[in-house]
């Protein structure tokens, strides 16, 4: 869509109103934001009858900034919240999840009964591993059904989940596991990615080399390829979960009982360990699932289209889902796994009827055309959804009219691991939505747009982000470090959760987000610290510095390009720097993860800083998005900035 048509589309369909008849059966109702607002903490204990309660709270929040306790007195069990509850009521026959694998052929259905019993046999399997409450379990998988299973597993027994993603490195593997004091292991040999194996007990045994405490680890056959084994330490899952009985009595804890922790980066180039407890969480992840996707148990077929190895894949495949009792779609491939079109055909073959997935994968499947789409039937779809970064407005559209047929509400919705669960989202049946905007907080969640100084900006006025209550879903810290948790997100605006998120509000009041405000990069979605990059890059042995900026990318929203000198150069340096920059790239994907991997490595003998030696990043983010330079004069040589912007130029110009 061109500049004039986009402007046309915007100046004559501002806003989307959601059809009378999708209005009629919105689980959402008018009067849901007047009733939140009134008494929030009243609300969300309303909202908390989701659960099936083994001890019925009489308590709601217990605050004491930065730290929250939600319903502290009640008991339960996540596990039997997402599974039990619903055999007992006798749906164990309805489909909980549609695995689709990489390859055309690959499928299992599972219904919530065979679900429970795969369920109780992993808790049984990892109690004679040793496996205890209070345990820290790391989960290193594809996208396959025994990874939610092995996360249901694990808090069935009162232990917590560390779900890695599948792609990261072994360092990155070995530094969650160590900073969380993981003792066990659950993997894979191996995922598949279009067709070819990939390997992921490698990465595990190298891991666990600086990790002496993992006692045991528990491989999943995916593709027979071959392995190291440690007899002592290593099992397979279908030697020892299969043999187990499908029954397990579950245990209920308290309602701040830890549930799981997550790794997400931050501005150092160490990563944040966020812990989420047990009811608070639920109750935001199943409310916000049920409000939000609209989803209608009984009929929907959903799809969200993440890894679980990142919490939307925790809040919105696995806990908010299953609570509500919904089929979903479980797919492990890549979006062109099988060809261009495979999603399409996974719509069309199941039905899909939500679809929830990132504005990165949106571009991707807009940029392969038009005709992809229209060779399927996709009238299954009703309602849309975009996660993970904002969505510029012409995707917002191409999704709106060539994937929803201009008959399907989108949500665009703002949230963090940290938070755990949605926090700003359009309601569907309730809301307009405009493309690109966030619009307004949820029901029950207090947000708002803030100057430097902490003060509400007007209408039409940017500044940042902020949520001024607790919220039930909200993290209870940072993992083994309290005081950071208080630094990182509270002392920017006392009294304030300060997101990292810049955001405006337009005339109307609704809430623009624009990204971050910090130094940490949002690649596809995924978060990752400036820092963390530049410590991989200065870990390899010919590089002296590095800075690291993320630049406006097309596709995957933010792409990061690397600022580098090198302690040498041979003499054939054009060849050299060629071999260099992809020695360096391929350095950063094998120390981090191939997401980490630079757009762009600039060689150059001298990086832009102060008098205090400090490098100024700010004019390195101005020379990667193409601005004009802002003040050089406190910089220790002026004229190094030009000749980097020269350097980045002419590398632009040989891509």
């Amino acid at each position: 869509m061109g500049e004039a048509k986009l402007e046309a589309w915007l100046e004559e369909t501002r806003t989307f109103q959601p059809s009378a008849a999708f209005v009629a059966q919105a689980n959402a109702h008018a009067a849901i934001y007047e009733e939140a607002d009134h008494d929030p903490e009243r609300w969300w204990r309303a909202q908390a009858n989701r659960l099936v309660w083994h001890k019925e709270p009489t308590k709601i929040l217990e605050w004491e900034s930065p730290f929250a306790k939600w319903f502290a007195d009640g008991t339960l069990n996540a596990s039997v919240n997402c599974v039990d509850r619903h055999v007992e009521a006798g749906n164990g026959d309805k489909v909980a999840y549609h695995w689709i694998g990489d390859g055309e052929g690959e499928r299992r259905t599972i219904t919530y009964a065979e679900l429970l019993c795969l369920v109780s046999q992993a808790a049984n399997a990892l109690t004679e591993l040793g496996v205890k409450e209070g345990d820290r379990v790391a989960v290193y998988m594809p996208m396959i059904p025994e990874a939610v299973v092995a996360m249901l597993a694990i808090v069935r027994l009162g232990a917590m989940h560390s779900v890695i993603f599948g792609g990261f490195s072994a360092d990155a593997l070995a530094s969650r596991i160590l900073d969380s004091g993981c003792t066990f292991v659950i993997t894979a040999d191996g995922a598949f990615r279009r067709g070819a194996a990939s390997p992921l007990k490698p990465a595990v045994d190298e891991a666990l080399e600086s990790c002496p405490d993992v006692r045991a680890v528990l491989v999943v056959k995916r593709t027979a390829g071959e392995i190291e084994w440690v007899p002592t330490r290593d099992h397979w899952w279908h030697e020892i979960v299969d043999r187990q009985s499908s029954t397990h009595e579950a245990k209920f804890f308290e309602a701040e009982h830890p549930l799981f922790l997550m790794y997400t980066s931050g501005t150092t180039a160490k990563p944040k360990g966020i812990f989420h407890t047990t009811a608070g969480y639920l109750t935001q992840a199943a409310a916000t699932y049920y409000y939000v996707l609209d989803v209608k148990a009984e009929k929907d077929v959903c799809w969200t289209a993440a890894d679980i190895g990142w919490i939307t894949g925790h809040s919105y495949i696995v806990y908010g889902p299953l609570i509500n009792g919904a089929t979903q779609i479980l797919y492990e491939g890549l979006p062109d796994s099988g060809g261009k079109d495979r999603w399409w055909k996974i719509i069309e073959e199941y039905g899909v009827s939500i679809l929830y997935t990132a504005p990165t994968t949106i571009r991707m499947l807009m940029k392969w055309g038009d005709e992809l789409p229209a060779g399927h039937d996709l009238s299954s779809l009703r309602l849309l959804g975009s996660v993970g970064e904002p969505i510029n407005p012409e995707a917002w559209i191409w999704f709106y009219e060539t994937i929803g047929a201009s008959r399907c509400p989108i949500i665009d919705t703002w949230w963090q691991t940290e938070t755990g669960s949605m926090m700003v989202s359009p309601l569907p049946g309730v809301a307009a939505a405009k493309p690109g905007a966030a619009m307004r907080g949820m029901p029950g969640i207090s947000v708002d747009v803030v100057n430097e100084a902490g003060q509400s900006v007007a209408n039409g006025e940017g500044g940042y982000l902020v949520i001024t209550k607790p919220w039930p879903a909200m993290t209870r810290g940072i993992y083994g470090d309290p005081s950071r948790f208080q630094s990182t997100y509270w002392d920017r605006f006392p009294g304030k959760y300060f997101a990292g998120d810049g955001a405006k509000r337009d005339k109307d009041g609704d809430i623009w987000l624009l990204g971050r405000i910090d130094d940490v990069m949002n690649i596809s979605g995924h978060r990752l610290s400036t820092t963390e990059v530049e410590h991989a890059l200065v870990g390899h042995p010919a590089v002296a510095e590095a800075a690291v900026v993320g630049a406006s990318d097309d596709t995957t929203g933010q792409a990061i390009v690397a600022f580098v000198t090198l302690k040498f150069v041979k003499d054939d340096h054009e060849q050299n720097h060629a071999e260099i920059i992809e020695e360096l790239r391929q350095h950063v994907a094998k120390v981090i993860s191939p997401i980490a991997r630079p757009r762009q490595i600039i060689l150059t003998p001298d990086l832009p800083k102060t008098r205090s030696g400090k490098i100024m990043r700010r004019l390195l983010q101005d020379v990667a998005e193409s601005r004009s330079l802002g003040d050089v004069t406190t910089l220790t040589d002026p004229l190094v900035v030009n000749m980097i912007a020269g350097l980045m130029e002419s590398s632009s110009n040989e891509d």
